[in-house]
């Protein structure tokens, strides 16, 4: 922004607004969802990064376990590990990790639970307690999640994605398939970590052929 000061033009740096803040990180702005093909796309691409087996791993805790970029930078090996300290079946998720009192156990999906055993034999025995680790620190920031999903989506030219998208993809997936298993969109609401059901619902994403199919059956 410029303003006139006498003969001198003043720039003044504008500062971001709350909600340009928050499109960033996919909370005021809805995210889109993956499709299956940019999910693989995704993969593909990190694979051909610096650190492939971490970086794929954030992704699917994304993706495959709908952690919000908080929850994956706060997880721990003990929330992974069963009591033998092998990776387990479950993401025991504590309230520390995550938003307010939304800690959870979620089932782990086989990739998730592959991708945790194939990024812990690349680390060194005391490589700390929080699972995503960096070159520089054994931890990392929510923030840090968030701008390695920018930078990944940017590069693969997926507009409108953040690091919600894989949150907003998982919880959309569990609503459409959660009936063919005998649960609800309760149970769906347990794994997104929601205290609302409204919540849960915004994060669904409408299908048109899937309502073109069930008008038909009506």
């Amino acid at each position: 922004m410029y303003e006139w000061s006498g003969l001198i033009t003043v720039q003044r740096p504008v500062r971001p607004s709350i909600v340009a803040l928050e499109d960033e990180l996919g909370l005021g702005k809805q995210a889109k969802t993956l499709s299956k093909g940019q999910a693989e796309a995704t993969i593909a691409y990190l694979s051909t990064t610096r650190y492939p087996e971490r970086n794929r791993l954030i992704f699917l805790l994304s993706a495959k376990a709908g952690l919000r970029a908080k929850e994956i930078a706060h997880l721990t090996w003990r929330m992974v590990c069963d009591a033998a300290g092998q990776i387990g079946h479950a993401i025991h998720l504590s309230d520390t990790a995550s938003k307010g009192k939304s800690g959870r156990i979620i089932p782990m999906h086989a990739d998730v639970r592959a991708a945790l055993i194939a990024y812990r034999r690349t680390l060194d025995k005391g490589s700390g307690d929080y699972v995503i680790s960096t070159e520089r620190s054994r931890y990392t920031s929510p923030q840090a999640i968030v701008n390695m999903f920018q930078r990944w989506y940017r590069h693969l030219g997926f507009v409108g994605c953040s690091s919600h998208s894989g949150r907003r993809t998982f919880i959309t997936g569990a609503a459409r398939k959660i009936s063919t298993v005998g649960g609800s969109i309760r149970d769906v609401q347990a794994l997104a970590g929601h205290s609302n059901l409204r919540t849960t619902q915004r994060y669904i994403e409408e299908s048109a052929d899937a309502q073109r199919k069930v008008v038909q059956q009506l």
